[in-house]
């Protein structure tokens, strides 16, 4: 899979969507964008409040997100929780072939990583509703599941060649 157009890194909070997103990104030489710098203001407060995002707070900016990946049909890479089908679906309605980066780890894994972490909106505290709320990549949907627990560079190989 070299030279995809759209790309989601898809994952929960702290799996390294952003950091992987952007090294294949420049990997692809291709534009980077991370979505929660697409959210509204609104919801970053909501967040940093403790408050998990309900599908009404999603919608505006899941439509800001697939806006941006029809605006880069000839690559580009987003960051983007992206945890349910149906959010993957409203991304798709903007541009059907995007292909999906999953970034999957133990509760454990990442629970770490966000411990580790400062100055996110993200408390550690949501981890468990992001978990929860997760729908793995379905068989129809373009994509590929790597786990994060090895290399960014493992993990964009991995991906590039069509395999976890």
């Amino acid at each position: 899979m070299s030279g995809p157009g759209p790309v989601v890194v898809m994952g929960v909070s702290g799996s390294g969507k952003s950091t992987v997103g952007a090294a294949l990104a420049q990997r692809l030489r291709v534009p980077f964008v991370d979505a929660d710098t697409l959210h509204p203001p609104a919801n970053i407060a909501k967040m940093a409040a403790g408050e998990p995002l309900d599908d009404d707070d999603r919608r505006p900016w899941l439509d800001a997100v697939g806006e941006w990946l029809a605006g880069h049909r000839d690559g580009g890479v987003v960051s983007c929780s992206a945890l349910k089908r149906k959010y993957r679906d409203q991304l798709r309605e903007h541009y059907p072939q995007v292909v999906f980066l999953h970034l999957a780890g133990s509760p454990a894994l990442i629970g770490g990583r966000l411990a580790a972490r400062t100055g996110h909106f993200m408390p550690a505290a949501l981890l468990r509703s992001q978990f929860d709320a997760l729908e793995p990549l379905g068989a129809d949907e373009a994509g590929v599941t790597v786990d994060v627990g090895q290399p960014v560079d493992a993990i964009i190989d991995g991906f590039l060649r069509g395999d976890g």
